[in-house]
């Protein structure tokens, strides 16, 4: 089965080219990219797509790479021992499954999403290699190696916070999302405002790459940002003139939903300060 475009998700050739390899070979796909490119939907368009379930493995800073797998909690076995519980005598009741045991022992094939694994500790893909090339683990509490009954679907993404080892990487297939141009991202807004008027989609269009390519800007706005930016036009049943900005700043109308910093802000009210200055200088 090969992964194309859904209903609800525009992917670029590129992208599904890279989706159907990385199944083809068997290698964890590693999916980079700007916040709000999709990169997480993704995940979740390849399970719908190719009718698996979806194991979605959030990473944060503190996550260790042993949580994937199994943690055993001695404190509460230590608990019930001194409780008399006669559960004591079974390790395996206090054995907690991870996200990799749990696509691991899946009686189906699964998608097995690690999300925002640059927010780990450096260490941590590395913790991961073993495991991820053979498809097994052994559980020492219990003598047990866990072996994948089908190899999962692995996507793993990045926001680019930090590098990854050279060794996790030569074990991946890796595809850097770049931010869709002006047609993909209509077609984008498409699949979410199918009866959004042709006018307004230029207009906000324009304006939206206006301001992603404005100089010094601290954080470009996202595909998710400009959907957010969308939805509000429409529930205030905006027109194309509507979105001319206000001269005193410069800011887009309802500009919350795009700049997400101060300093952006400020940024705008600079720029119309100046041009405000250059149009009334004597010539």
């Amino acid at each position: 089965m090969q992964f194309s475009s859904t209903s609800s998700y525009v992917a670029p050739r590129d992208l599904t080219v890279a989706v159907n390899a990385a199944i083809t070979l068997e290698r964890p796909l590693l999916v980079k990219g700007e916040p709000g490119t999709g990169k997480t939907e993704l995940a979740r368009q390849i399970a719908q797509a190719m009718g698996m379930e979806l194991i979605e493995w959030q990473v944060k800073s503190t996550t260790r790479a042993q949580q994937g797998l199994y943690e055993y909690d001695a404190v509460s076995r230590l608990r019930d021992s001194q409780l008399g519980d006669p559960r004591v005598e079974d390790v395996s009741h206090y054995i907690r499954k991870g996200k990799l045991w749990q696509a691991f022992e899946a009686p189906q094939r699964v998608v097995l999403l690690i999300d925002e694994i640059d927010k780990a500790d450096i260490e941590f893909p590395n913790d991961l290699l073993a495991e991820l090339d053979r498809m097994e683990f052994h559980v020492y509490e219990t003598g047990q190696t866990v072996r994948a009954r089908q190899r999962p679907v692995i996507l793993i993404t990045s926001n680019n916070e930090k590098d990854l080892p050279d060794a996790f990487l030569r074990r991946c297939f890796f595809h850097y999302i770049r931010f869709p141009d002006a047609e993909t991202l209509a077609r984008i807004v498409a699949v979410h405002f199918p009866d959004i008027k042709s006018d307004l989609l230029a207009a906000a269009l324009e304006q939206f790459f206006e301001i992603r390519d404005t100089a010094g800007l601290k954080k470009k706005p996202s595909t998710s940002e400009m959907l957010d930016w969308l939805k509000l036009l429409l529930a205030e049943d905006l027109a194309p003139a509507d979105l001319k900005r206000d001269a005193a700043t410069a800011l887009p109308k309802l500009h919350g939903a795009l700049l997400k910093n101060e300093q952006d802000v400020a940024l705008f009210e600079r720029l119309a300060f100046m041009a405000r200055g250059q149009r009334n200088s004597p010539r």
